[in-house]
């Protein structure tokens, strides 16, 4: 059996891997995105299907106001006599030398079952991790964050014993790893093998430099030595590699003995350099070498796009369908909101008009609070997303249509609107870096006072392209070629927001006169490509390339 990477197209990194039995999960990052948390579930490490997001009630999670690519960083799954635990960070601040960053630990009987209420840990740093020790401890370690100017902010690794008895922290709290020469030390994991205590971390940052690094010792508390060929894992020297940003690792053995590392990279778009489908979760076949250090099969440290699968039956899920008709009372697992529960703050029902998404008109699209919106991931340099929905709006501040985003500074928005002049009709909006934009030049499309009316994107690499229709049989380009590659990770400087999530498309709804003005969606259809669309078009600049 083979396994091509990434395991989890689309965004999803920062992979905490666990095995229970002869179960599989992966839980990965979720930032700003509500339900917090993806968990997806495997027989065979090949095979995987999105079944959790644990983090589903605001009780546990409220990030309305949380900045961009801040909220959930790097959970930790873990699985201890019979508890799954779950630890998590919500950032609440990026900008400026602070971060405030709060860590909790939630834990539940079942994967998919509900999960607690959170318990508060600490908020020195992010990426936490927990480590159930033999002798029945029970450990945490963190990256500290360091504001003072004369100090890298990132100050090393944090270790203290939790009491799971209390539900809390207790104990000295030691700094038990600086890292090393590359820098940016985070994302550390704790391991118990043939004596030693291993300490996985990532360096580098989380983009090209991006590395794993191992270091052992016989305390806990240390001194950790690290392996004299570190990294044992990165993309860095090699601007070659499809699978780039190889970094922030965790480890599984498998029932037979077999060792697998499940890590984030990025797959970069030919030409541009850019990953629109953001951090994505890739898997590495490992192996311990004679004197304890941790080695790919290969026996180099470059993360491989095929690797050799483990000595399981292959065992594949039920392939999802594309099209969503909303036909279930409950929300499909592949989608998520910004922030907040908008089912909860009413302004998302699946029961108000049966067979139909009901969104009502909800904040602007540049809101940290309370946007209405529905999307989901991005999963192909090449897919077509389609959706049909009625929506009589009567002024030009209720909108609603098909949005293909980053977040909230970089987006396209194809929707129904209303014009004094035209009546109903359909405008397109973008913010890039920030800025807003009408890429129609105040040419909005006029269409029929009532009745559906059907959106499509088509997305090819940097190439975006809209659609409309009001039969669902004869399509039209709204003549604009879009650069999708805006929507990435790597488009804006660094410097303001956060850009460490990826590129989703979906469902919105504004009403920005706080009427609640409702739209009906009678159906989501998402469809991945192997390959360019080849529509022509009336565009005579349009071309592909490659």
């Amino acid at each position: 059996m083979k396994i091509t990477n990434p395991i989890l197209p689309g965004f999803n990194p920062d992979p905490s891997i666990l095995r229970v039995g002869d179960d599989y999960y992966i839980a990965t990052s979720t930032f700003e995105w509500f339900p917090g948390v993806q968990i997806h579930h495997s027989k065979d490490l090949k095979n995987w299907k999105l079944i959790a997001h644990p983090l589903n009630r605001t009780s546990q999670l409220n990030m309305a106001g949380n900045p961009n690519s801040c909220g959930v960083w790097a959970p930790c799954l873990s699985y201890h006599d019979g508890k799954f635990y779950l630890i998590f960070t919500d950032v609440k601040t990026f900008r400026g030398p602070y971060k405030d960053a709060h860590n909790y630990l939630v834990t539940a009987d079942e994967i998919t079952g509900e999960w607690s209420e959170p318990i508060y840990l600490n908020s020195s740093g992010f990426d936490p991790s927990i480590f159930h020790d033999d002798d029945g401890k029970k450990w945490l370690v963190n990256m500290v964050w360091d504001h003072r100017q004369e100090k890298h902010p990132f100050g090393g690794i944090l270790l203290q014993e939790f009491s799971e008895e209390e539900g809390k922290l207790v104990g000295p709290i030691t700094n038990i790893y600086e890292g090393t020469d590359i820098k940016l030390v985070e994302a550390p994991h704790l391991y118990k093998k043939d004596g030693y205590y291993y300490l996985m971390t990532a360096e580098g940052g989380t983009v090209l430099r991006h590395a794993v690094t191992m270091a052992r010792s016989k305390e806990i508390t240390g001194p950790y030595e690290t392996d004299p060929n570190n990294p044992m894992l990165t993309s860095f020297n090699n601007p070659e590699l499809e699978l780039q940003r190889a970094g922030h690792a965790s480890l599984v053995e498998t029932q037979n003995g077999e060792w697998y590392l499940a890590h984030l990279a990025g797959r970069r778009m030919p030409t541009r350099g850019r990953c629109p489908m953001g951090r994505e979760t890739a898997i590495q076949k490992v192996e311990w070498t004679e004197d304890g250090w941790l080695r790919l099969t290969d026996g180099t440290n470059e993360p491989n796009l095929v690797v050799e699968g483990p000595d399981l039956p292959e065992h594949p899920w039920e392939e999802v369908p594309a099209r969503d008709d909303f036909d279930s009372e409950v929300l499909d697992v592949n989608y998520q909101f910004l922030r907040v529960d908008i089912e909860e703050r009413g302004l998302l029902s699946l029961t108000e008009r049966p067979g139909y998404l009901r969104l009502k008109g909800g904040e602007s699209l540049n809101s940290h609070h309370a946007q209405s919106l529905v999307v989901r991931r991005q999963q192909s340099f090449f897919y077509t997303a389609e959706t049909q929905l009625e929506f009589n709006p009567d002024t030009f501040q209720q909108m609603a249509g098909l949005i293909c985003m980053y977040d909230n500074r970089n987006l396209y928005y194809l929707h129904v609107t209303w014009h004094e002049d035209l009546g109903r009709c359909i405008d397109l909006h973008s913010f890039i870096g920030g800025e807003y934009g009408e890429p129609l030049n105040q040419e909005r499309i006029s269409i029929s006072d009532e009745g559906p009316v059907y959106l499509r994107a088509k997305v090819d690499y940097d190439k975006l392209r809209f659609f409309y229709s009001e039969d669902g049989e004869n399509w039209i380009f709204t003549g604009q070629i879009l650069d999708a590659s805006t929507l990435s990770d790597e488009f804006e400087k660094p410097g303001g927001d956060g850009h460490f999530t990826g590129a989703f498309v979906g469902m919105c709804c504004q009403d920005l006169s706080g009427r609640k003005k409702p739209a009906d969606f009678d159906y989501f259809e998402y469809k991945n490509r192997k390959e360019m669309d080849k529509t022509p078009t009336k565009a005579k600049d349009y071309y592909y390339v490659g």
